[in-house]
């Protein structure tokens, strides 16, 4: 009888580890990610739609504050935001990865837009004082292109309804909107700021939007972060694998109005995990343009996360 108890036991405490052993594995997902709604929430649409109660999407001015909260444990949100946030001491979010790569054009009604067209022609952009727009007129500039004038709306969806009603306008917009303006008048096309950055710089794409970890997360659960960057990185992949997929999941989260805009404006999104180690010299890069988007400085060695 003795033996049998002893037995019964040893089982007990073995199915007590098999559920804790488990229960760790499956850590990854009680995590919260908080993202805005838009493009760089594509990295992580299929991941979301198969567990909505892990991911919170919120208006991309609303992002900043989740790095005050402190209540998710990674944000997607603009590098150069996050960064300034860090320096700044009113965050202790760590970047892991770059995930989004410039998702920004120049667009027109005009018959035969092309970046020539905009040498000593009007601009309309949006952004003002933001990366994006210092980007844009870097990308222009290195270029050798030459505006007559530039002036700025108070957001993309402004700059949208400019290109839609006005048929000499010339705008800076981003995908997926643009799709979604195409699809609406065939008259429109654009020039992708990524496609002149690159002229200029050698570089496709400038390091845009990234992922970040919660301290508090990164020192209590470090080996589920590995796993659940490695989850990302798997769903972020299938921007490009799988397409369909991510389009599918998109539309069900009401990230993108639906499938036929989401197929047709993915591959313009420019969505690719790079963890933040092998993506720094791009990110710099990125900063030069215009170091007061960061801090006045390169980003600091420690707000950098690499994985051991």
């Amino acid at each position: 009888m003795k033996k049998l108890f002893a037995v019964l036991l040893t089982l007990v405490m073995f199915m007590s580890f098999a559920v804790t052993t488990s229960a760790e594995d499956a850590a990854p997902e009680g995590f919260l990610l908080a993202a805005p709604s838009g493009a760089p929430a594509l990295a992580v649409a299929t991941l979301a739609a198969e567990n909505p109660e892990g991911f919170r999407f919120v208006a991309a001015d609303a992002i900043a504050a989740e790095f005050a909260g402190e209540t998710a444990d990674f944000v997607i949100a603009p590098i150069n935001a996050g960064a300034r946030l860090y320096k700044a001491g009113k965050s202790d979010y760590k970047l892991t990865a770059a995930v989004s790569w410039g998702n920004l054009y120049f667009a027109s009604q005009k018959e035969g837009f092309q970046a020539e067209d905009m040498n000593g022609a009007k601009l309309v952009l949006f952004g003002e004082n933001t990366i994006n727009a210092s980007v844009a007129l870097y990308a222009l500039e290195s270029n050798g292109i030459v505006p007559a004038s530039v002036e700025y709306l108070a957001g993309a969806a402004n700059t949208q309804a400019l290109l839609l009603s006005d048929g000499e306008a010339i705008v800076l917009t981003a995908e997926p909107a643009l799709t979604a303006a195409m699809m609406k008048n065939e008259r429109i096309s654009g020039v992708a700021v990524n496609e002149l950055f690159e002229k200029a710089s050698g570089c496709s794409g400038f390091a845009q939007a990234g992922l970040f970890v919660r301290a508090e997360t990164l020192e209590n659960s470090e080996e589920a972060v590995k796993d659940y960057l490695e989850a990302i990185k798997e769903a972020a992949d299938k921007c490009t694998d799988d397409p369909d997929a991510v389009a599918e999941a998109a539309v069900a989260l009401e990230i993108l109005p639906n499938v036929k805009v989401a197929k047709s404006a993915l591959p313009n999104c420019a969505i690719r995990f790079v963890y933040a180690a092998e993506a720094r010299e791009q990110i710099e890069q990125t900063a030069n343009i215009d170091l007061s988007q960061f801090g006045g400085e390169l980003p600091a060695d420690d707000f950098y996360y690499e994985a051991n």
